[in-house]
């Protein structure tokens, strides 16, 4: 299987254009061969806490928002899984959320960031309380966002559950951001037996200049695939079935 990262720069609390530029990646993604795409955390919105959380009528979302039509429209014409980051409901609050909708654009699942930052909790944002899972083409998935990957104990209860490969919608700025990438997701993939993927904005992200650098680790730790650090775009790499 192809899997995809992809980063670009959403534009602050702009659904529809987001929407829009991640329903054309789906499209490539498809294009060049990719049976999944996964995308940044806050991609549809872009990294803007206050403005989500001040307005969460509406720049919150459902897995079913009519405004994410086009995305799903893409995985079905595409036949292209989509792992879709937004700031999601919940009654406790909004969350920062991993929707996945399979090649038909049905929802598979749906994973509420379990650890917000400190600055995340400040803006109003709530902690989800279950791990994210799903299978895809004989392939078992876990899903982490962002701050989550800091935590070695969930990418070990992925392992554990059997997953081949771990995904994470992030958020890494340039200078420490960039180095704390390359010192956690190769260590989570060797430490694990898991395939690695990582998505990351790039370009400005709400307070941050985001680093791009979007990549795939394997099992061993090593580097199958990176994006560049200043320009949008797909990262791909192949993960076979029962590789990890």
């Amino acid at each position: 299987m192809i899997i995809a990262a992809a980063q670009f720069t959403a534009r602050p609390c702009d659904v529809a254009a987001n929407v829009t530029r991640m329903a054309g990646l789906v499209a490539e993604a498809g294009e060049r061969g990719a049976a999944l795409v996964v995308f940044p955390e806050l991609a549809v919105t872009g990294y803007e806490l206050d403005a989500i959380t001040g307005d969460p009528g509406r720049l919150t979302l459902a897995p079913d928002d009519p405004r994410l039509d086009p995305l799903r429209a893409a995985c079905r014409t595409a036949g292209v899984a989509a792992a879709v980051n937004c700031a999601g409901r919940a009654p406790a609050g909004p969350t920062i959320s991993t929707f996945v909708y399979g090649p038909d654009g049905e929802l598979l699942t749906r994973y509420d960031k379990r650890h917000v930052t400190d600055t995340e909790t400040a803006a109003g944002f709530t902690a989800g309380t279950e791990d994210g899972r799903f299978a895809l083409a004989g392939l078992a998935f876990g899903l982490v966002i962002c701050f989550d990957a800091h935590f070695p104990d969930l990418a070990r209860r992925a392992a554990a559950d059997g997953c081949d490969v771990l995904l994470a919608s992030s958020l890494y700025g340039r200078g420490g951001g960039a180095r704390e990438r390359m010192e956690i997701f190769p260590a989570l993939a060797e430490a694990n037996g898991l395939h690695v993927l990582l998505a990351n904005h790039v370009g400005v992200a709400g307070p941050y200049d985001a680093c791009g650098l979007s990549a795939v680790w394997g099992p061993d730790g090593g580097l199958l695939a990176e994006g560049p650090g200043d320009a949008e775009g797909l990262v791909l790499a192949t993960v076979a079935v029962g590789a990890a």
